[in-house]
């Protein structure tokens, strides 16, 4: 269950960094509620992840998610470059994502 939590608490830290762009700085209310919610969220599933799994695998899975979904939302969304080393890196965090997991199972 650990890493399911773990695997939302990613995801919603996608939603928390995404939210930052469209806050405008934090002059639009509702995306600044949205982001906010998102990132207290988020950390609380990361805490509650933290009961049980090692502390530096589920940071770095965190993180590992959220910085692959982001990257990819800021293509998709923000016309962002996807040039093939930036895709080639996404594809080794993800590597990395998945050896740390099957690491600690």
């Amino acid at each position: 269950m650990s890493w399911i939590i773990l695997f939302i608490a990613g995801l919603l830290e996608i939603s928390w960094a995404i939210g930052l762009k469209y806050t405008d700085g934090f002059t639009k209310f509702w995306p600044t509620v949205g982001t906010v919610f998102s990132l207290v969220a988020s950390f609380l599933m990361l805490g509650l992840a933290l009961k049980t799994l090692p502390v530096g695998t589920a940071y770095a899975i965190w993180v590992g998610i959220g910085a692959v979904g982001t990257a990819i939302l800021g293509i998709y969304l923000f016309g962002e470059s996807a040039n093939v080393l930036k895709l080639v890196s996404l594809a080794l965090i993800c590597a990395g994502i998945a050896g740390l997991k099957l690491a600690n199972t």
